[in-house]
């Protein structure tokens, strides 16, 4: 019997769309988000725009301001800090479950997720590094077998896309530690060593979040330019 999959819905494109303009600085921490100019530059109606909204509210991109309707949210560290503690305890258990009960797999498949890493590395492109770096982790939680890992971790990708893109940008090096890291927690997984790849998962973010809380903290005190240029990008049904 053939799978059937269905394309993303309008309110999904929309969420990436902003979530996109967003991480890539051309909606400014601060900027303030109309809906009927949203839907006019992604080709649709207010309603998806409006469910794109709740949803990016929920994850922490979007926020309320008083006079102001809503507007793109600044970084809080104290927020990515929390989000941090919640996201090594899951990355930990999916590792350590991955090397459990697919370490077979992850060999045949995990080797080709690293040879990707290091090339985004090397390509310098801060989008590719994040692709690869969320497909690696989507690559654990699948072979976990527990699927409430990644269904917890869904709402929380665009935040985390926002926090990696704001700090690899600064940190030249970080992106080959990142890569080195994810291939020390996969040959823990291959040979089966559940204890390690949990404890070296929970280390791998734990320091990705010092480093990048320490980057949110020192820019506190700084007020960028705020600008919001949306670029005519047309969704499809």
């Amino acid at each position: 019997m053939r799978i059937v999959t269905s394309a993303p819905s309008l309110v999904d494109q929309v969420v990436e769309a902003i979530t996109d303009e967003i991480v890539s600085g051309v909606l400014t921490s601060g900027s303030r988000l109309i809906q009927d100019d949203l839907a006019q530059a992604y080709g649709v109606s207010r309603q998806p725009v409006q469910q794109a909204m709740m949803l990016l509210r929920g994850c922490g991109l979007v926020q309320s301001a008083p006079g102001r309707g809503l507007i793109v949210a600044p970084l809080d560290p104290g927020f990515v800090r929390d989000l941090y503690e919640m996201r090594a305890v899951l990355e930990g258990l999916a590792a350590r479950l991955a090397a459990e009960r697919a370490n077979h797999r992850a060999a045949l498949e995990g080797p080709a997720y690293i040879a990707a890493g290091y090339e985004a590395v090397r390509s310098g492109l801060v989008n590719r590094k994040i692709e690869t770096d969320i497909a690696f982790h989507h690559f654990l939680s699948n072979l976990s077998g527990n699927t409430l890992i990644s269904e917890t971790m869904a709402p929380h990708w665009p935040c985390l896309k926002r926090v990696m893109s704001d700090v690899l940008q600064k940190e030249e090096g970080m992106s080959q530690t990142v890569w080195d890291e994810h291939k020390d927690i996969l040959a823990a997984v291959i040979e089966g060593r559940a204890a390690d790849a949990e404890a070296l998962s929970r280390e791998h973010i734990s320091r990705a979040a010092s480093v990048f809380i320490r980057h949110l903290e020192a820019q506190l005190d700084r007020r960028p330019k705020l600008r919001r240029t949306l670029s005519a990008r047309k969704l499809s049904p």
